[in-house]
């Protein structure tokens, strides 16, 4: 009767590990709260409270490709607003994201490629993935019919210097602001699916017993949901980049610093009065 018991369990565990998906495409929603770290009331008004962003991931077991769904039919927020007309022109980076280049990833070889433009010439910036210290709790919640674990960790964020011109009067006055924020702590808390065994999840973060279909950073600062998720997969999407000059991720990140701080003294971010 106990080997019988053994026997039954054993089919069980075989019939579990059989069931898992180890492959999918999902379509991420990505919201920003523009709002939540801006101390100007006059930039506030000129801009929408949030900014979202639609962001496709292609997996396997051991690959993945991360990249971001073209906006090219979305409607300008700021068009006919407070700003039209040369009022309010920004561009946007979340700390860690790829918008607007593939980010590779190979598990078995521990390495992401992030294939991305600067400067208008072309970059493979190579690194290393290394393993993230999550906490794992037994919380859990459901999500696109999938039943999700909870888990939370802390980063250290340092936000990029901003510059802000406020332009405005009939003698065109201009006041700046080049506050540099400080280093701070933020909880990320992702819920992930273990019947989904791909260690994916949106931008670069993961490295969890199945892949995060939702991903709270800073308490709603930003926050990704999964949309959809198919169980098929383009395997030609799944391929290595190779155009570009390959950088290392320190010698990129020195080169966008030089940039941003270039256009900083060139303008900035310019709001009209």
């Amino acid at each position: 009767m106990k080997k019988a018991f053994l026997l039954i369990s054993a089919a069980m565990g075989i019939s579990a590990l059989q069931a898992q998906i180890k492959e999918g495409t999902i379509v991420y929603e990505r919201k920003i709260n523009n709002h939540r770290n801006m101390p100007n009331e006059q930039m506030r008004a000129m801009m929408p409270e949030f900014r979202i962003s639609k962001h496709l991931l292609i997996f396997s077991d051991s690959i993945s490709v991360y990249r971001m769904i073209p906006e090219n039919e979305a409607p300008d927020p700021f068009a006919g607003g407070a700003g039209a007309g040369g009022g309010v022109r920004m561009s946007f980076t979340v700390a860690g994201s790829n918008d607007g280049g593939d980010l590779y990833k190979n598990f078995t070889q521990s390495k992401s490629i992030l294939s991305s433009e600067l400067a208008g010439k072309s970059y493979l910036v190579v690194d290393s993935i290394t393993q993230q210290p999550w906490k794992l709790t037994n919380e859990t919640k459901q999500i696109l019919g999938y039943t999700c674990l909870k888990a939370t960790r802390k980063i250290s964020v340092q936000a990029a210097p901003m510059r802000m011109m406020v332009i405005g009067g009939p003698g065109g006055n201009i006041n700046r602001d080049t506050s540099r924020p400080q280093p701070r702590e933020i909880e990320l808390v992702a819920w992930y699916a273990q019947d989904i065994a791909s260690p994916v999840g949106p931008e670069n973060h993961g490295q969890l017993p199945g892949v995060i279909l939702e991903l709270d950073t800073d308490n709603g600062g930003t926050v990704y949901k999964a949309l959809e998720f198919k169980k098929q997969v383009d395997q030609k999407q799944l391929k290595e980049p190779k155009k570009g000059k390959t950088v290392t991720a320190a010698e990129f990140s020195k080169m966008r610093l030089e940039l941003m701080q270039q256009q900083m003294q060139n303008g900035g971010i310019r709001i009209g009065g």
